[in-house]
């Protein structure tokens, strides 16, 4: 038997190092080739990493949440053979004589040796009639017991203690409650929902979400953000959609807002190129592209993704509409390539239903545009002084307040607006 030895692989892109974020395997565990051992995290996207071989993990090399060197030992895999890693006979001896701990199937011959049992007298002490106590002594009692007391609504300075020197036991607040102890005035009973709560959880910030919130940190720290809110009629862009729908959605498939709306900011960004742009505030140098490249957020199960349509200037309706479907599943099964994930020069994001009344999204740095886009509702608005519902939208966007100014960011979302309630000139060039 030899061991195979596998590294922490250079992803590429100058990348020298990477973040461990969530193991697939455990020690002891049989692997096969190209089974994925593990998850790691680059500044772009999720990454795979298969077994090559086939054998038994005898070793990991690091937790979930670390940061590790290109090259570092990842995982060590015991296979048939000589393996790839190569020791000395006096260093081999050795691990002969003493594995490591961690591949030991079972702990139980080092454990140390089981207690005797305590006398069920011990255990459950007889009930005992409730003491009075001064109401500024303080019971002796772990903070456990003292926590249990509160969440049972019993006063310590009522309950008999039967440890040494009275020390109030888990056992002493059961005997208490058999002998008809009454929790206290305005606690509910264990178990009920009014019942008070003190438990805590404690989430460690690895992988996707460590990601995201370095991102959105260094957003709002190095950009001036300013959002502009504006509602949109877009009761005729709903009509156009369903009637689309109805006569092409079986042969073309179906038309959500979005690729409307990235239609319309396509068209918009001709009179705007300051908006479709890059700045590099480290060189000072802003980035005018051509190419429309929109990044689509999209929520998954490890957060939030930005997956890009690219050259969304030179899709049709349709042709933004089945990248923007592809690119969502990639992202919400862990699917999406890291270029996919990367170079967009404007971000379009929606909540959908949840869109609620305003947001104030955070621009996807070095881009200095995002467009948020808010729930449709029907509101009454009068129009040539008629009352009348109509589809009503507002579109919540942020702009890098170093970059654009005010009156263009204005006057660009005054640009979608026209495009969006006059549905036809998204389509005249």
């Amino acid at each position: 038997m030899g061991t195979h030895v596998i590294k922490m692989p250079d992803i590429g892109e100058g990348i020298a190092e990477v973040e461990l974020a969530q193991w697939h395997v455990k020690v002891g565990d049989l692997v096969v080739e190209d089974q994925v051992l593990a998850d790691v995290m680059t500044d772009k996207a999720m990454v795979d990493i298969p077994s090559p071989v086939h054998g038994k993990v005898i070793s990991l090399g690091g937790e979930p949440g670390e940061v590790m060197a290109v090259g570092s030992i990842l995982i060590s895999i015991e296979v048939e053979g000589a393996g790839n890693l190569k020791e000395s006979a006096q260093a081999a001896a050795p691990a002969a004589e003493k594995p490591p701990a961690i591949s030991q199937p079972a702990a139980a011959p080092m454990a140390a040796a089981p207690k005797p049992e305590k006398p069920a007298a011990a255990c459950r002490p007889a009930p005992q009639a409730p003491v009075a106590r001064e109401a500024d002594e303080r019971p002796l009692a772990s903070p456990a017991v003292r926590k249990h007391a509160l969440d049972l609504g019993i006063q310590l300075r009522l309950v008999q203690g039967s440890g040494p020197a009275g020390r109030i036991l888990h056992e002493d607040l059961d005997a208490y409650l058999a002998q008809d102890g009454q929790p206290l005035r305005g606690y509910s009973a264990p178990g009920s929902g009014y019942a008070e709560r003190h438990d805590q959880e404690q989430i460690q910030v690895i992988g996707m979400r460590r990601k995201i919130a370095q991102r959105m940190q260094e957003s709002k720290h190095r950009a001036a953000h300013f959002s502009y809110v504006e509602e949109v009629d877009v009761t005729a862009l709903e009509e156009l959609r369903i009637h689309l729908n109805e006569k092409h959605g079986a042969s073309r498939g179906k038309l959500t807002l979005l690729p409307f709306l990235v239609r319309a900011m396509v068209v918009a960004l001709r009179d705007f190129p300051q908006i479709n742009a890059r700045y590099d505030d480290e060189a000072q140098v802003i980035t005018r592209l051509g190419a429309v490249h929109v990044g689509v957020a999209t929520q998954s199960d490890v957060g939030l993704m930005v997956p890009v349509v690219r050259h969304a200037e030179a899709r049709s309706l349709w042709g933004n509409a089945e990248e923007i479907a592809r690119l969502a599943s990639a992202a919400r099964s862990g699917k999406a390539a890291r270029e996919e994930l990367s170079g967009s020069t404007i971000t379009l994001t929606s909540l959908g239903a949840l869109g609620g009344i305003v947001s104030t999204p955070v621009l996807n740095l070095p881009e200095v545009a995002i467009v948020g886009v808010n729930r449709i509702v029907e509101r009454p608005m009068v129009i040539k002084g008629q009352i009348v519902i109509r589809k009503m939208m507002n579109l919540s966007s942020s702009f890098d307040h170093r970059v654009v100014d005010g009156m263009d960011a204005a006057q660009f979302i005054q640009a979608i607006r026209g495009l969006l309630e006059q549905p036809a000139t998204l389509f005249v060039d």
